[in-house]
């Protein structure tokens, strides 16, 4: 069937847009079993290798954690290498799967095609994008997406919160985001300022959010971005902005009001991995229990159907990409029953 455009988790429009590599380094602090980031040649038998999206690290993890507890044979490895580092080593085949921020792009679909990789693509929470500031600046407690664009873009001029709109203090304005490698990334200046990779390059800059979180934490006039889990798990270091005048939360992120930074977050699965039975065993325990351990790691999980056609999509190994090239304004619910009609 043909490529998506956006899509919102039952009935949610998101404001999508192609998106670009992934985040680049593990992440410290957000907990889940067995995570690491030793360097895997091949998977080997009674092991799983999961990299990829280090916004996806927690759900992964989570999901890790549940499934060693109730299979103390097989050890589950979890690291973080970002959207576009995990595509990488998945298509050389060293993962069993990768998580993504992201749908996977063109390129990254074709070197798996040419390395011999087929994936199945499988949605596995919708997450909020989250503006974020220090706890203790009381001058700022909304800001717009235009406000945004004016502080980020490449050639601005905003130094000084003074410079964004008068009554706000003369202090500088200190800036914490997503390295550019980092699918974060990508979705915030494809959103935001229109134009995927373009932003002003005077901001500190990490792979790892919780050294985002850090900075923000430890400087009164910063501002950052990153996943609304790492705002969740640190809300007595930060405050989060109202976007547009909708304050993000699991309820604005699920009901569809947090526009435009919800956007929905992915495992890729490795068809070849699916010969393995702890690889099997896995993925039916993750689409079983999905809506209880995406919630487990403060993410928003899909509709029911979601996960039922997700079994099905692995059941009938339907390999390749549902959402690649996802633009803005489709529902999921019409991806879904767009995908059932493919099936007639």
């Amino acid at each position: 069937m043909k490529n998506i455009s956006l899509f919102a988790i039952s009935g949610l429009v998101l404001a999508f847009g192609l998106m670009g590599c992934g985040e680049t380094a593990p992440e410290a602090g957000i907990t889940g079993a067995s995570t690491g980031t030793k360097p895997v040649t091949k998977t080997e038998a009674g092991s799983i290798n999961i990299d990829g999206s280090n916004t996806v690290l927690p759900i992964s993890s989570a999901i890790a954690e549940g499934f060693e507890a109730d299979h103390k044979d097989i050890h589950v490895t979890v690291a973080g290498s970002g959207t576009g580092g995990g595509f990488k080593k998945f298509a050389n085949g060293e993962l069993d799967i990768t998580g993504a921020s992201r749908p996977i792009e063109e390129k990254e679909e074709a070197l798996c095609k040419e390395k011999g990789i087929e994936f199945i693509e499988i949605p596995i929470a919708f997450d909020g994008l989250t503006i974020v500031v220090n706890k203790e600046n009381t001058a700022l407690s909304e800001i717009t997406t235009e406000e945004l664009k004016k502080i980020w873009e490449p050639d601005s001029k905003i130094k000084m919160w003074s410079d964004l709109k008068p009554g706000l203090p003369a202090e500088e304005i200190k800036l914490y985001g997503p390295g550019t490698d980092s699918g974060t990334f990508d979705y915030f200046t494809e959103t935001i300022i229109g134009k995927k990779g373009s932003i002003r390059t005077d901001y500190s800059q990490s792979g790892d959010y919780n050294q985002l979180v850090s900075g923000v934490a430890g400087d009164k006039w910063s501002l950052g971005f990153f996943g609304f889990a790492y705002f969740d798990q640190n809300q007595d270091k930060l405050k989060a902005l109202t976007v547009n005048g909708i304050a993000p939360s699991a309820m604005t992120i699920e009901d569809g009001t947090y526009q435009p930074l919800a956007r929905p977050l992915f495992w890729y699965i490795n068809v070849k991995s699916l010969e393995k039975p702890e690889v099997q065993e896995l993925v039916s325990f993750m689409l079983k229990d999905a809506a209880k351990l995406v919630a487990q790691a403060k993410y928003n999980p899909l509709p029911a159907e979601a996960y039922t056609l997700g079994e099905e999509r692995v059941k009938a190994k339907k390999t390749g990409s549902l959402f690649k090239g996802a633009k803005a304004g489709l529902k999921i619910a019409d991806v879904l029953k767009a995908e059932e009609t493919g099936k007639k």
